[in-house]
Formats: structure tokens, sequence, C-alpha cells
């Protein structure tokens, strides 16, 4: 909830546009565990010339599964601002998030649900 209303007053979007109150309720909502939020505070950074701060706001998101997140390091790397091994790492990162993600019950339940969708 928090996330929405913070994308809500940064954009303007059903409010009156208050970018300051969003990237307050972003980082309410990023130490919640928002990987949206942390990718919008990323963004945010970026569109001020803060790299390193933008760098790090996407490196936690895409340690949290963020694919979103790992694209914007991987353009950060082709743009030159943010270095081979960030890049690797966030790869990495995200691949371990998805991997934490997996579960066999889950796999098992799609699978039975495709079934019962013939």
């Amino acid at each position: 909830a928090l996330a929405n209303l913070g994308v809500s007053y940064y954009t303007g979007n059903g409010v009156q546009e208050d970018k300051v109150k969003g990237i307050r309720l972003y980082e309410k909502a990023a130490m919640q565990g928002s990987a949206i939020s942390r990718r919008n505070l990323g963004h945010s950074e970026a569109s001020k010339g803060n790299h390193g701060r933008a760098l790090k706001h996407f490196l936690i998101s895409a340690k949290m599964g963020d694919e979103d997140s790992v694209e914007m390091i991987k353009e950060m790397f082709m743009a030159g601002v943010a270095t081979k091994e960030k890049y690797a790492e966030a790869l990495k990162s995200y691949q371990n998030a998805l991997e934490e993600m997996q579960s066999s019950q889950r796999d098992e339940a799609n699978r039975l649900m495709s079934t019962r969708n013939l």
C-alpha cells in the first residue's frame, strides 16, 4: 500500500504531485521490504545523477528478486557508470533470490493446476 501511495504522490496520479512525499513513502515501503519501492528510489537517485546511490538501491532490489533492477544495473554498466563486477553481483544475487523462491510444492501445485485446465 505504501509503495502504491508513493507512486501516486511521486507521479501526481490521483493526488497533487508531491515528489518529496512520494520519496518518503518509497523509503518507508523499502524499509518494510518492498523491492519495487527500492527500485523506485534507485530511479529517483539516478535522475539526480547520484549513480552510486542509485546502484545501491538497484542492488538491494535485485537481491530481493526484482528483474527490472538487474536491467537497470545492466544499463548503468553499458553506460559506464557501473562496473562489470557490480553487474555480475546483481545477476548472481537475482539468481539466488529466484532459487530461494523455488519450491517443489509450488511446482507440483502449478503442474496440477495446469492439468486441471485442459
